[in-house]
């Protein structure tokens, strides 16, 4: 049986993968989450200029995206995928899903983040003259650093359990060495190194959201 230290490179390749796979998405799904999440916060019935239909229709669109599992959803985009990146399968591959399947995840949290913020200081702004655009730029997100921070400490770790289920179906990085190395070929101890791996890695974004977000906490 080879020694573990021969998949050495083969971790370090899956791992960078993952980092890599992880940063993009997170990074597209942050923009795009804010942007449909400050929409339906300032459309639901709390927010500053309510509108009951385009609040419904978005939060539906929100609802049935979350609720496709995340492998069906890869393989319902993989024509759209092929199309966009060249490949169905790989690092960029994966990352076409995991945008799409975070987005909705993340303008749910960030909604939550932002109904958060204290009505007062909406209101006040509202009655000095501000535009709903003014008070989510000027208060609702100023305000809601810490809670989205951790609300995007949560998106990211979301994003490495999907990434690891885009390894399934051949998408690169710690989920796709631990299925075609670690379960296919029966090494329990690639399985368990890859497990540790991801273990520390959601640890690391756990703790460095949790820090920023008190460290940043103006309460």
């Amino acid at each position: 049986m080879n020694s573990l230290l021969e998949f050495e490179p083969a971790l370090r390749e899956a791992t960078l993968q993952t980092l890599v796979m992880v940063s993009v998405a997170v990074l597209f799904c942050v923009v795009f989450g804010m942007l449909l999440g400050s929409w339906l916060a300032i459309t639901s019935p709390k927010g500053i200029a309510p509108a009951p239909v385009i609040h419904q229709a978005l939060a539906a669109f929100a609802n049935i995206s979350r609720s496709i599992p995340f492998l069906i959803l890869i393989v319902l985009l993989l024509p759209f995928t092929r199309f966009l990146v060249g490949s169905s399968i790989g690092t960029a591959a994966a990352i076409v899903p995991l945008v799409i399947g975070g987005t909705p995840y993340a303008a749910r949290l960030v909604e939550a983040a932002l109904l958060d913020v204290d009505p007062g200081l909406i209101e006040a702004a509202v009655t000095m003259g501000a535009s709903p655009a003014q008070a989510v730029w000027k208060v609702y997100f100023p305000e809601a650093i810490p809670g989205l921070i951790r609300a995007f400490t949560v998106l990211a770790i979301t994003m490495i359990n999907f990434s690891a289920m885009a390894g399934a179906v051949g998408g690169g990085g710690l989920g796709d060495l631990a299925i075609r190395y670690g379960y296919q070929r029966f090494r329990l101890d690639v399985l368990a190194i890859c497990c540790v791996i991801l273990i520390v890695l959601v640890q690391l974004i756990q703790t460095t959201g949790n820090h920023l977000a008190r460290h940043l906490d103006r309460r």
